[in-house]
């Protein structure tokens, strides 16, 4: 009886297995391949899959959803779980009420859901999961990494406290606690960066690109609670900026997300390129949050390494970066060590060391590497 049963959903099984959607799934094994190649070859990440698939295709995505002034990312996230749910619920409804050819909805639900893991997954790859193995940005920009001493460590902790102490003085706008209160608005602010960005690649053409602003989350609150200042979403092609983070801060991260969006996703280089963007602007607002993030970045590195320096160090910061410093602080005090913020930088963690970012969350400090070597540039 069985056997019978089974005979007559044959011609049915072929219908299924010849759905046009079917070629969908060849994604999945030529995403895998592309990844393996590009783990294996810079060079052919570089010239081929960098040049000839990621820029094109990130250029007409994030073209597409700049249109919108609000991030589609966030709204996905938002609306997504709820679809999910929807399509769900029809889906098993409709497996119910369907008895003859149950096994056919049950195997097109199957390939449909194998068909979205595919699309994802290819989006992923080709929107960032390749740059991982892109050139190093230390490549284009001449600058040589080399291993560094505690003095010139030192030496470029007082430099960046120096000039930030400059930067700070030229900033009037504070608040009533005499912290950074910026004079722009966050759309005015984000289109600075914007700028501030085709000013840069002037000088590095791969930076270049008609690419659209940041975009301020309107659940920036729920971002601090994960520990995020930032997030750039490759299957929208946003990057996408915590704005209620202090002031200082927002500038530099809205610059760390688009480097990510024009194709470096290691942490350290976005970083760098922030620092980099922010302090060849014309905008004094984004030279201080540019260098007051290399300034906390190599801090902390010296803080590692000697505290007493370190110390030293934070004597010579005046009134006003020392202001800015401690309202940073006593913000991020209020999200640490919560159950939300322990998974979310455990899962960062893991998806860092998960594409070849080995120190996880502390590659967010070999920045250092790159801005002593610019130092050291500079000093000749």
């Amino acid at each position: 009886m069985k056997e019978k049963r089974l005979i007559q959903q044959l011609p049915k099984l072929r219908q299924l297995l010849r759905l046009k959607r079917n070629f969908i799934l060849l994604l999945l094994p030529i995403s895998l391949l592309l990844l393996q190649v590009a783990k294996r070859s810079s060079y052919f990440t570089e010239k081929v899959l960098v040049r000839f698939f990621y820029r094109p295709w990130s250029l007409f995505l994030s073209t597409l959803t700049g249109i919108f002034p609000f991030s589609l990312a966030e709204l996905i996230v938002i609306l997504g779980p709820i679809l999910l749910t929807i399509l769900l619920i029809r889906f098993l409804m409709h497996s119910i009420k369907t008895k003859e050819d149950r096994y056919i909805v049950v195997g097109k639900g199957i390939v449909n859901i194998l068909c979205g893991i595919s699309i994802v997954l290819a989006l992923y790859i080709i929107g960032c999961g390749i740059n991982y193995n892109r050139y190093p940005f230390s490549y284009y920009s001449g600058l040589t990494i080399l291993e560094s001493s505690e003095d010139e460590l030192y030496e470029l902790c007082v430099s960046l406290a120096l000039r930030a102490n400059d930067l700070r003085d030229t900033i009037p706008s504070v608040d009533e606690s005499g912290v950074y209160d910026s004079t722009m608005s966050k759309k005015e602010l984000m289109l600075e960066t914007k700028r501030a960005y085709q000013k840069i690649s002037k000088d590095y053409s791969i930076l270049s690109g008609r690419y659209p602003a940041a975009k301020p989350i309107t659940f920036s609150r729920v971002m601090s609670q994960m520990e995020l200042t930032g997030i750039f979403i490759p299957f929208t092609m946003e990057a996408n900026v915590n704005v209620d983070i202090p002031d200082y801060s927002i500038a530099s991260t809205a610059c760390h997300e688009m480097a990510h969006l024009r194709g470096f996703m290691r942490e350290d280089e976005a970083n760098y390129i922030a620092y980099l963007v922010c302090t060849a602007s014309d905008n004094v607002e984004l030279k201080y949050s540019g260098v007051m993030q290399a300034l906390i970045i190599a801090g902390n590195a010296l803080y590692d390494q000697n505290k007493e320096r370190y110390r030293e160090v934070r004597m010579l910061y005046n009134e006003g970066v020392h202001a800015d410093l401690v309202d940073n602080s006593v913000y991020w005090s209020e999200f640490e060590n919560t159950a939300v913020s322990n998974a979310a930088t455990m899962m960062n963690d893991t998806y860092l060391k998960a594409n070849n970012q080995e120190d996880g969350v502390q590659s967010y400090g070999r920045m250092v590497d790159l801005l002593l070597a610019e130092y050291r540039e500079n000093m000749k």
